[in-house]
């Protein structure tokens, strides 16, 4: 079955790349310079607002049981909050296809061309007609692209902005695409919220803020028209900004679940991870209890046990999720001895710190996507117009295959090794881990990316060195930056017919009339 999700996968990559990249690229080009970032803004919030009706689709998703319509779920005996829960996945397959059958149809009305936004009202006529033909000169090229590939390729290569951009961009999606697909875990293992929650709050907390510092980033750039040099140290100053307040996720913290012989003992005394687990005690060692199974009960005494077996009990009544184990010898209270199904609740300290965490989630998305805008119109600025599509290409390619793939699988090799007890399959092998120490999770899911994003501040830091030397078009009046790029394409030109013309007999010439 994998298979058809990954060739799903591939299909759906080849028709986002109209749009993303190539339409960044497009609105780059086609738009004035102090509009595109206000252009762009809105483009990546449609990239958002997606993710936040995919995150809320999903959380509804999770609530309804993987196999509705084949399975009675009045038999079920787990909730959406076990780790054994699978939700209809498949259902937000079904919806967000439909849904993209029905988005592509306005894409067949839009034009073949369109002209550069007000180049009419910012040149005379003049100016007009050697526009027209370094358009023309510049359609030519991108019809040559095929014979020009690899001196493209060349001169990305050779251009440093370009490539310190790439790094930081590859390091930095790392994290992202790592801290957001471990994020449901996350929550779920430190404060006890089921997957459907954890998607929800994940949608809501994160996904608007983002939007709106979207919007807000690339208004304040068109307003304030300003340039690319401003703009990356605006950009640096956000990002570190927001990368110090996120260091304060480390101090909000909730303890293990209490499981016995897991994470305390069988008489409540809270035991260090990874000591010899001891499943089987004096209370319940005549059961003959199956030490690798996972069917978590919850005792009256706040203490949870892997199976109704292994906490002693004789006992049950109800059916389903209302099941209610009873004279259960290992669980030491003053009540009936009993206990329900399911892990037990954490406490509400633990729920305090799951919204201070979620607040400060919300301000430190903010503060990123603020950053953002003004740090990707550098990224573009950096490159030639004939360049841009092919750079902006392969940046998407270079950090989706070194940061959005190969970063999800060292980051799940190492949460993996924080697992304190494996589920097992029918066949023996082992099958999903059910439980985390929360600790050397909290360690890795926080402490790995702050490592890899502090890494990434190396290059941030060159880019705004090289900057201080470079004349880019962005420090120029924005109704004149077209033009300025025009003329610095004409002189490029004359610089190759200078350099291939016979006149010029030795390199001391040739260095005197390009100076």
């Amino acid at each position: 079955m994998w298979i058809y999700v990954m060739v799903g996968n591939i299909i759906r990559g080849m028709g986002e790349t109209p749009i993303m990249p190539l339409g960044i690229s497009y609105i780059e080009d086609f738009a004035k310079s102090e509009n595109s970032p206000l252009y762009i803004g809105i483009l990546e919030t449609g990239r958002v607002i997606g993710p936040l009706f995919g995150l809320l689709l999903g959380s509804f998703c999770a609530r309804i049981y993987v196999d509705i319509g084949s399975v009675n779920t009045d038999d079920l005996t787990i909730t959406p909050a076990d780790t054994r829960w699978v939700g209809a996945w498949w259902m937000g397959f079904l919806i967000c296809a439909g849904v993209n059958i029905l988005t592509s149809v306005p894409f067949f009305f839009l034009p073949k061309a369109l002209p550069k936004e007000g180049l009419e009202d910012n040149v005379d006529e003049t100016k007009t007609g050697r526009e027209e033909k370094h358009r023309e000169r510049a359609k030519e090229e991108k019809h040559g692209i095929t014979k020009d590939f690899l001196p493209f390729m060349k001169r990305l290569f050779c251009n440093w902005i370009y490539m310190l951009f790439m790094l930081l961009s590859i390091l930095q999606m790392s994290v992202f695409i790592n801290s957001f697909t471990f994020l449901p875990k996350y929550l779920e293992q430190q404060y006890g919220k089921s997957t459907s929650e954890a998607v929800f709050l994940i949608g809501l907390y994160t996904l608007p803020p983002i939007c709106i510092g979207y919007l807000i980033s690339g208004y304040i750039m068109k307003k304030f028209k300003i340039t690319v040099k401003k703009a990356a140290y605006i950009a640096f100053c956000l990002s570190l900004s927001d990368y110090f307040l996120a260091l304060f996720h480390f101090m909000l913290t909730c303890d293990n679940f209490p499981v016995a012989g897991l994470t305390t003992s069988y008489e409540g005394v809270q035991q260090p991870p990874y000591v010899e687990n001891k499943f089987l005690a004096d209370c319940n060692t005549r059961c003959s209890c199956l030490t690798k199974t996972w069917d978590p009960v919850c005792g009256d005494n706040g203490i949870a046990y892997m199976s109704a077996c292994l906490a002693g009990c004789e006992k049950s009544a109800g059916t389903g999720i209302n099941m209610v184990f009873q004279n259960c010898s290992c669980i030491y209270s003053s009540g009936n001895s009993s206990a329900v199904l399911g892990l037990c609740k954490k406490g509400p300290d633990c729920a305090k710190m799951l919204q201070y965490f979620l607040i400060l989630s919300l301000i430190v998305s903010f503060i990123y996507s603020l950053a953002a805008i003004p740090g990707y119109m550098v990224f573009l600025r950096c490159i030639k117009s004939e360049e841009k599509s092919l750079g902006v290409g392969l940046h998407t390619f270079s950090t989706r295959i070194f940061g959005g793939i190969l970063g999800p699988i060292y980051f799940g090799a190492l949460i993996d090794r924080t697992c304190l007890h494996w589920g097992t399959r029918k066949c023996g092998e082992p099958g999903a881990c059910r439980m985390y120490d929360i600790n050397s999770f909290r360690r890795i899911y926080l402490g790995v990316p702050a490592a890899v994003r502090g890494l990434s501040y190396l290059p941030a830091f060159f880019i705004l060195i090289l900057m201080r030397k470079l004349q880019l078009p962005g420090e120029i009046d924005s109704s004149e930056t077209g033009l300025a790029e025009m003329e610095l394409t004409e002189k490029e030109s004359k610089c190759l017919d200078v350099h291939r013309s016979p006149e010029v007999e030795n390199d001391s010439e040739l260095k005197r009339m390009l100076h």
